[in-house]
């Protein structure tokens, strides 16, 4: 198996002046991005939102609860203060559910400087609102009593945390409207092992990352009723379909749908035994009730929340997405699975488009 060197390159970079990176949620994706960032000598400030947890990883030096492990280098500093992770940091990544991000996001902007990079690696699309992550941070950066002009971006792709943490080849996308705040962002995440290729098109890899996890759900509730091969791929061909068809009308770019973000994220999280949202389809199939289902799990589902959103985001704008609508009917109105899978079957017929 593929496991990481230090290079010659990283080892010189560790010899020049680092920048402060600010890591905002500890969980396993948060502590991912920031180990990949302190092995690369950049200074990192892993905030997490319980004291309690922050201290264990402070005694630890490993987050055993959800990226057990993985020692932590010596330029990852874990704190619980806000203030401490955000203050003088030149990037500001966001990693937290995105139930609860415009509330920790709003705490993190006073603490700002005044031309941070702001990036979301959150997948998930507000339930109120129905913005995007990026939309969120927007909105709260206009409404802040601080004036600052920070560049927005987002990070996408197909990546499970411990197969970066465990230096296993990654390749990702960071979108952002500021070229040059892409780049910078492609420089600082990039290693040997994990390649990052920028974008311009934000909508476009939001949505896509947003909408795959729904699909990840129906597929992992078609392997939870032993449906086979044949079900998950006309679900990964046909959710696809769907995921493309809302953000072109949400005016994003077709071939954003084909590429990491779309099709290789939705192949992974459809596919992938680490997948959360296919391991709550997965119970989901086996007649597991949802709320069982999230009480055993330590980690968020995203896509459970999306399902929401994104319902209601299609009945606003009058999208046809049929996979979708049965999800949300199982999860919200349990629906029974084989029902739902059947009636998806027996729509009319039509022209594949």
């Amino acid at each position: 198996m593929w496991r990481r060197s230090t290079t010659h390159k990283e080892i010189s970079n560790r010899t020049k002046m680092s920048r402060k990176i600010g890591v905002i949620g500890a969980g396993s994706w948060g502590t991912a991005l920031a180990l990949l960032l302190a092995g690369k000598g950049e200074q990192v400030s892993l905030w997490g939102h319980r004291p309690d947890h922050v201290g264990l990883l402070l005694r630890e030096r490993e987050n055993k609860r959800y990226l057990p492990g993985f020692c932590f280098p010596p330029g990852l500093s874990p704190t619980a203060d806000i203030k401490d992770a955000v203050d003088r940091a030149a990037v500001v990544c966001m990693v937290v559910p995105s139930h609860g991000y415009r509330e920790v996001f709003s705490q993190v902007v006073p603490h700002a400087s005044e031309h941070v990079i702001f990036v979301s690696a959150t997948k998930g699309i507000e339930n109120n609102s129905l913005l995007t992550m990026t939309q969120v941070m927007e909105q709260c950066v206009a409404e802040a009593v601080v004036q600052i002009s920070p560049a927005l971006a987002v990070l996408s792709g197909p990546s499970f945390a411990r197969e970066v943490a465990d230096g296993v080849p990654t390749a990702i996308t960071v979108g952002s409207n500021d070229k040059k705040a892409a780049q910078e962002l492609q420089n600082i995440f990039s290693t040997e092992y994990f390649r990052v290729y920028t974008s311009r098109d934000v909508i476009g890899l939001e949505i896509s990352a947003a909408l795959k996890n729904i699909i990840a759900i129906a597929a992992g509730i078609c392997d939870g009723l032993e449906f086979g091969s044949n079900a998950r791929a006309a679900l990964i061909t046909r959710g696809l379909a769907e995921m493309t068809r809302l953000g072109k009308v949400l005016g994003a770019e077709q071939q954003t749908f084909f590429g990491l973000s779309g099709l290789g994220d939705l192949v992974l999280t459809c596919t992938g035994a680490l997948s959360r949202n296919r391991h709550v389809g997965m119970e989901l199939g086996r007649g597991k009730t949802l709320e069982s289902i999230l009480d055993s799990m330590s980690m968020v589902a995203e896509g459970v929340k999306t399902t929401r959103s994104v319902y209601d985001l299609v009945r606003k704008l009058k999208v046809d997405m049929p996979i979708l609508e049965q999800v949300y009917l199982i999860l919200y109105q349990d629906k029974d699975c084989r029902t739902a899978v059947r009636d998806l079957l027996n729509r009319d017929l039509k022209a594949e488009q």
